[in-house]
């Protein structure tokens, strides 16, 4: 058997008094596709946000690729991770947000590039020929020296994606990444995402409330309520044949 990429043990995360996730449990497998679902509230965004260290859990556990990513060893004990603890362990993560988080003083080819060259310091032009290439992958080979504030969102939001994966990550999170486009706009990302979990070798997690695509791409899919992990199953289990009265009345919504 292979090691679990991720793994979160026995995680809690508050707000103030407010308790968002109660005690999450889960194994994510390398290149292994996971669906979160849930209603406004249900902690869905907070799990990919831990792992992205963008927020700190309350209490628990979140391994990566056998390295825990809150905690780091000291003296002997194991103690609050620091900055480059933290940098390190997520250097294997990449996210694509809501609202694309372009820079938009730069063409959207140096968008693909900065982090890379600066971060990983890897050579440029390995890198420039690595980001033409997904860029021309995701159907916007003829834009590369556009700026942000000349493409449509769904443009962005392709960029977005090529720009994590010329990082090369082995887990890629996706936050609700058609909730801010217009309708129009959907399917051609959704397309994108669907042609990266046929093609690409990594784990990705994604939130979303496009049901029909969950069921289509979705090795497993987790069904959030109030903090805990409710159902998780396959697509089909989940989303189809669940008994689960509140999953139910949760997917009603979807359905014509």
């Amino acid at each position: 058997m292979t090691a679990p990429i991720v793994q979160y043990r026995d995680v809690c995360k508050s707000f103030g008094d407010v308790e968002v996730l109660k005690g999450i449990n889960l194994d994510i497998n390398p290149a292994e596709k996971v669906a979160v679902i849930g209603p406004s509230g249900s902690g869905k965004t907070t799990i990919i946000r831990l792992l992205m260290t963008l927020e700190e859990p309350t209490s628990g556990d979140i391994v990566v690729d056998g390295k825990n990513l809150w905690k780091m060893e000291k003296n002997g004990d194991m103690v609050r991770a620091n900055e480059n603890h933290l940098r390190n362990v997520r250097g294997d993560i990449g996210m694509v947000f809501q609202h694309f988080n372009l820079f938009p003083h730069m063409t959207i080819l140096e968008n693909c590039m900065t982090a890379p060259v600066h971060v990983k310091k890897e050579n440029k032009d390995e890198v420039r020929k690595r980001a033409v290439e997904m860029l021309e992958r995701v159907g916007l080979g003829d834009k590369i020296d556009n700026y942000p504030s000349q493409l449509s969102g769904g443009q962005k939001q392709r960029v977005a994606m090529a720009r994590a994966v010329v990082m090369r990550p082995k887990i890629m999170l996706f936050d609700e990444v058609t909730s801010a486009l217009d309708p129009e706009l959907v399917g051609e990302v959704l397309e994108v995402i669907r042609d990266l979990a046929q093609h690409e070798d990594m784990a990705m997690v994604l939130v979303t409330h496009e049901m029909d695509f969950a069921l289509d791409i979705a090795d497993k899919v987790l069904f959030l309520d109030e903090g805990v992990i409710a159902e998780q199953g396959s697509a089909k289990e989940v989303i189809e044949h669940s008994q689960n009265e509140r999953l139910q009345s949760f997917l009603s919504r979807f359905r014509s």
